[in-house]
C-alpha cells in the first residue's frame, strides 16, 4: 500500500458538464492517496472505458439525461463493461469492487432487470431521509449511519415495482428506500442496491456536500423553483439540514469512505494471499 497499489477508475457519467459532484468524489478519493491512485474516465462524452485488469475500484458517478436512453455506443459498451467485471468477479480471486450512483445506480437496475425505471411526476431535488431496509441494517456500507439518515437526492427518474424474483435469482438486495410517502398511490422507490458482494449502488448522492448543494442554490431560478415545489418553511428546513454535521455532513464522511475501506481492505488480504 506504500507504493499506491490499489488503482480506482471514477467512470464520468456527467456527458461532458461540470459538475461538483465530480469535485466532491475526487475530494473523498483524496483522503485516501496514501494507498491509492485514480484516473477519471469520461464515459459519455468520450467513450472511454478501462482496462479491467489494471483497476481494482469503480465508482460509476450519477449524470443527467434519461438512464433509458445512449447513443448506441456508449451506453453498449458501458453494459458490456459491467458484464465483463461480473464475469471477473466469477473467475478469480481478486474482486472489482464498484459503486454506482445515481444515474449509473438506474442503468445498472435496468441491465440486471431488477426493476422498473419511471419518469417522476416532479423532479426530486434536497435533503431527503432515507430508510435502511432489513438487508441495509447488517450492510457495512451503512456502518456509522443512523436508520434514517439524511442524503441529497437529485433525480427525475426512480427505480420501482422491485422483480422480487429476479432479486433473488441474482443474489441481490434492497438496502434502503425512499421516506415512506403520504400519498398511497406514489410508490418508494428504491434508494439503494447491493447487486453482488462487490457490487452496489445508491440513488441518492451519498457524495455531496452543503458546498456542493449550495452552489446550486446560487442559481436564483433554482432557488425560487425549489421553494416553490416545497414551500418556504421545508425550503428553510432544509438549508438547516445543510448545516447540521449529523446529516449531509455525516453521510458524505461516511459512505463512500466505508466502500472504499472495505474494498482496500478486501483487496489486500486477496493479494497478500496470492503473494503467500
Amino acid at each position: 500500500m506504500r507504493n499506491k497499489s490499489i488503482t480506482i477508475a471514477i467512470l464520468d457519467m456527467y456527458n461532458g458538464q461540470p459538475n461538483q459532484g465530480m469535485r466532491c468524489i475526487i475530494d473523498i478519493v483524496n483522503r485516501f492517496t496514501p494507498f491509492v491512485s485514480f484516473k477519471i474516465f469520461d464515459v459519455r462524452g468520450k467513450c472511454e472505458l478501462p482496462e479491467i485488469n489494471r483497476y481494482d475500484i469503480y465508482i460509476s458517478t450519477g449524470g443527467p439525461g434519461n438512464p433509458l436512453e445512449g447513443d448506441g455506443n456508449w451506453d453498449k459498451k458501458y453494459y458490456d463493461f459491467i458484464d465483463a467485471l461480473v464475469k471477473w468477479n466469477t473467475e478469480n480471486q481478486v474482486k472489482k469492487h464498484v459503486l454506482f450512483i445515481c444515474h449509473s445506480f438506474q442503468m445498472a437496475c435496468k441491465h440486471f432487470g431488477l426493476a422498473e425505471i419511471t419518469k417522476r411526476k416532479d423532479t426530486s431535488f434536497g435533503v431527503m431521509k432515507i430508510h435502511r431496509t432489513k438487508d441495509g441494517l447488517d450492510d457495512l456500507l451503512y456502518e456509522g449511519l443512523d436508520d434514517p439518515f439524511y442524503a441529497v437526492d437529485s433525480r427525475d427518474y426512480q427505480v420501482v415495482q422491485p422483480k422480487l424474483s429476479v432479486f433473488t435469482k441474482k443474489g441481490a438486495k434492497i438496502i434502503s428506500l425512499e421516506k415512506i410517502k403520504d400519498n398511497v398511490q406514489y410508490e418508494r422507490a428504491i434508494m439503494a442496491v447491493r447487486f453482488t458482494d462487490y457490487l452496489v449502488g445508491t440513488q441518492f448522492h451519498p457524495e455531496a456536500d452543503p458546498i456542493s448543494f449550495l452552489s446550486h442554490l446560487r442559481d436564483k431560478e433554482v432557488r425560487e423553483k425549489m421553494r416553490k415545489m416545497k414551500g418556504k418553511r421545508k425550503f428553510r428546513n432544509m438549508l438547516e439540514d445543510l448545516v447540521d454535521d449529523n446529516k449531509i455532513y455525516r453521510t458524505n464522511e461516511t459512505l463512500i469512505p466505508n466502500f472504499l475501506r472495505s474494498a482496500i481492505s478486501d483487496l489486500m488480504k486477496s493479494k497478500q494471499i496470492l503473494s503467500n
